[in-house]
């Protein structure tokens, strides 16, 4: 039996809940062999960030042929990237590498509100990373942040902004809406002309550290099996979902807490 491959390139939360960590539960809960390319350390807990580490750029680098040199990649989800010159870094692995699937999780800010990617980077995501991707996911915040814009109050203003993303150089959007207001977690997916909403119960919970990692990672885990792109967000809304809902079961740190990766098995 020869398990899938799938490679996560994030920053490592110590605590466990997201980032790197996140990512290897995730693919491991989906059924895929997950890999790493570490971009910064953090000290970070439940409660916030305490401090951020880059890895030296030529060391991501280093991490990226190793994995490439010897594992059949089947799909790519990258996370926290940390400062520009790991973006640039990571862009030219990628394009030497081309990979079938790469999954954009473009994190600014941690769930505690500490910022995790400096403004100045920001620009390299748009022109080095946009054109590489196969999906990209961001929060509502995060589309905003990406485009300039206000937070989008309502599904028109999501879709102007959805459609603008996909105008920088992006196969697939995947606007999230667990930042958003209602009864009802509602995601949109913009692939060409075609819009496509993806609609869960808004769960009442304070655990959901890791949970924008994980979704991202979850959709990769999906793509590296062969799954088609809505097949893939839908597998991955419906884990997701089942992991935030089991949350409090496992009752971890004293702060936003992680959802429960492994709900399926115990």
């Amino acid at each position: 039996m020869t398990l899938p491959v799938a490679l996560t390139i994030a920053g490592s939360d110590s605590s466990g809940g997201a980032g790197i960590q996140a990512d290897l539960k995730t693919f491991a809960a989906l059924g895929v062999y997950g890999a790493s390319v570490i971009t910064a350390l953090t000290a970070q807990n439940t409660q916030g960030v305490s401090a951020i580490h880059p890895v030296p750029a030529a060391f991501v680098t280093a991490q990226i042929d190793a994995v490439f040199g010897d594992l059949d990649v089947r799909a790519v989800k990258i996370g926290m990237v940390a400062q520009r010159a790991t973006i640039e870094a990571i862009a030219a692995a990628l394009s030497r590498f081309t990979p079938p699937y790469v999954v954009l999780d473009p994190v600014m800010v941690a769930s505690s509100g500490d910022r995790l990617l400096p403004s100045d980077a920001v620009a390299g995501l748009l022109d080095d990373l946009f054109p590489l991707a196969f999906l990209v996911t961001p929060n509502l915040p995060e589309a905003a942040a990406l485009l300039g814009e206000p937070i989008a109050a309502d599904a028109a203003a999501i879709g102007g902004q959805g459609r603008r993303l996909i105008a920088m150089g992006a196969q697939a959007v995947l606007i999230k809406g667990g930042h958003g207001q209602g009864a009802e977690s509602i995601d949109y997916l913009f692939r060409g002309d075609e819009v496509i909403a993806l609609s869960a119960p808004r769960l009442s919970t304070k655990n959901t550290h890791g949970s924008g990692c994980s979704l991202s990672s979850a959709i990769a885990a999906h793509l590296a099996k062969g799954e088609t792109l809505e097949a893939a967000v839908r597998g991955a809304k419906a884990w997701i979902t089942a992991a935030i809902a089991a949350a409090d079961r496992i009752g971890i740190g004293h702060g936003h807490g992680p959802l429960h990766h492994f709900h399926r098995f115990y």
